[in-house]
């Protein structure tokens, strides 16, 4: 089996973790929420990975870098849900603490991988 460039790319594997931790993070989040917090803490995380998959199937470093900036915004989304489900008390503090860690170390790795692309 083909294995894809951005699957190499330590920026990926971390948001594919990334988007799996935000899965089972907002799997015991109220009902109500599920088309609400649920859906667009979701949709963040899977945009980092699916941005940085992208970007990766571009020929310019302009447009890669593009993906990029996307990808680092979906991040900082994440982050700010992130920062109102624990003031809503949807979880505990070591869970958002387990998830900041998670979203800095991929802003981090976000701005290597731009700063690589310019």
């Amino acid at each position: 089996m083909k294995e894809y460039s951005f699957e190499k790319l330590e920026c990926w594997q971390h948001a594919r973790r990334l988007a799996v931790w935000t899965y089972q993070a907002t799997e015991n989040f109220p009902e109500k929420e599920k088309y609400g917090l649920i859906s667009q803490m979701r949709r963040a995380a899977i945009s980092v990975a699916s941005n940085i998959a992208e970007g990766s199937s571009r020929k310019t470093a302009k447009d890669q870098a593009h993906f990029s900036t996307i990808a680092y915004g979906s991040s900082i989304e994440l982050l700010n849900q992130l920062i109102i489900t624990n003031d809503l008390d949807y979880i505990s503090n070591q869970l958002y603490d387990q998830g900041r860690e998670l979203v800095e170390r991929q802003t981090v790795l976000i701005s290597g991988l731009r700063a690589s692309q310019k």
